[in-house]
């Protein structure tokens, strides 16, 4: 080839005192256009044949992973082989451009495998997204470094050919400096351990709703990284979390509600423990045509007014379409306070959605507060100013 080219320069009259470097500058052309032809040809025939082989095919798996990104990827690796190839042949063996040529070039080589292995785990991760028993667990960290790995060895191999030393070389000095070494790279270290301890131990998975007061979160999980958690809050701001806080400190996860089918209800409305008293021979046969006497001993002459009230808001709740009757309903009294006797209602909604939750609370609420007079209860406020003017609310006394 060289003696070719020479023959050809000769030929055409070029003196020696510039053939080597018209010789070099035709070399360099050639392969040049050599590489782009081939790169043309790869991305006008290559790439859209074996996109309608994958096209052809039943499974939906190979759609994803030889996407576009992998096989332009693929097609940057024809470059370096056929530089690695021609370069040889057209420069003296021994030569300084040779060297120089095929270092550069094999640096080039070692980006682009390594460009072509973060793709391929990019596609992994989506197909994994697409399983049904991976896309609840917070892989995208682990493939991030994995990436992580895939730079910090192209990295290492490319310092080696630099400076013409074993990549094993490398290695020990930086053996030598791995304190140095853990503390720049301390969080993504901790970020994948702590990555791993939530996927096996399945403590968080995006589409959760997690709350932890101390870093302001209160919402769904929207991404989990190496570095770190995404939590859109309820007002639609962004609040992250380093992965490793979400294993060292407490954070309140509400899966188990979502999954379980009810949200807890857990209110107490305070009476006036003056309004408690015997029920009189009249309200107990008002009581009895209502209907409100049921698993009542009625030959009992002492029946507080309160505990039918407590057996009424039961029988109402058991019979309410939203309350979830699977789980508990209970109406209990809890310790008294200077604020009255606390009368805690304790069900579950049938669905856990926000909205219609806080409206069944609401629902149910406005009836207890309406039906108190009803049974001689009276809910415990603090004095007003119209306490004492001796006025009625909305008219005079």
């Amino acid at each position: 080839m060289n003696e070719i080219i020479s023959g050809w320069m000769g030929a055409m009259g070029i003196n020696a005192g510039v053939n080597n470097w018209v010789y070099l500058t035709m070399g360099i052309a050639a392969i040049a256009f050599v590489v782009v032809v081939a790169n043309v040809l790869c991305r006008r025939f290559l790439i859209p044949l074996v996109k309608r082989l994958v096209s052809s095919t039943r499974s939906t798996w190979d759609d994803v992973f030889f996407n576009d990104t992998l096989l332009v990827d693929a097609t940057h690796l024809v470059s370096p082989i056929l530089i690695a190839v021609l370069v040889p042949v057209v420069f003296v063996e021994g030569s300084g451009v040779l060297e120089f040529l095929l270092k550069v070039n094999t640096i080039y080589l070692i980006a682009v495998i390594a460009k072509l292995l973060c793709s391929f785990l990019s596609s992994l991760y989506e197909l994994s997204n697409r399983q049904d028993s991976l896309k609840n667990h917070p892989l995208k960290g682990i493939y991030q470094m994995l990436k992580i790995v895939v730079v910090c060895v192209a990295l290492i191999i490319v310092v080696s050919v630099l400076i013409n030393k074993n990549p094993g070389y490398i290695l020990t000095a930086l053996g030598a400096s791995a304190a140095v070494l853990m503390l720049v790279f301390k969080d993504l270290i901790l970020g994948l351990v702590a990555g791993v301890q939530l996927s096996a131990n399945d403590m968080l998975r995006p589409g959760d709703w997690i709350s932890m007061p101390k870093y302001g979160a209160d919402g769904d999980v929207i991404e989990v990284t190496l570095t770190t958690v995404k939590v859109q809050n309820w007002d639609k701001t962004i609040t992250t979390i380093p992965p490793y806080a979400l294993v060292s400190d407490s954070f309140q996860n509400w899966r188990g509600m979502q999954d379980s089918g009810g949200r807890r209800v857990k209110r107490s409305v305070y009476i006036d423990m003056r309004s408690i008293t015997f029920c009189t021979e009249e309200q107990m046969v008002e009581f009895e045509k209502r209907g409100w006497l049921d698993g009542i001993e009625r030959e009992d002459k002492f029946v507080v007014n309160l505990h039918i009230f407590r057996n009424y808001l039961e029988n109402y709740l058991r019979s309410h379409h939203l309350v979830n009757q699977k789980m508990i309903i209970m109406v209990r009294q809890l310790q008294p306070t200077a604020q009255g006797l606390p009368l805690e209602l304790y069900f579950f909604s049938d669905g856990t959605n926000w909205v219609p939750y806080e409206h069944l609370q609401s629902e149910i609420f406005e009836h207890v507060f309406a039906v108190l007079p009803t049974f001689g209860l009276r809910v415990f406020q603090s004095p007003m100013g119209i306490d004492f003017s001796g006025e009625e609310f909305g008219g005079e006394r």
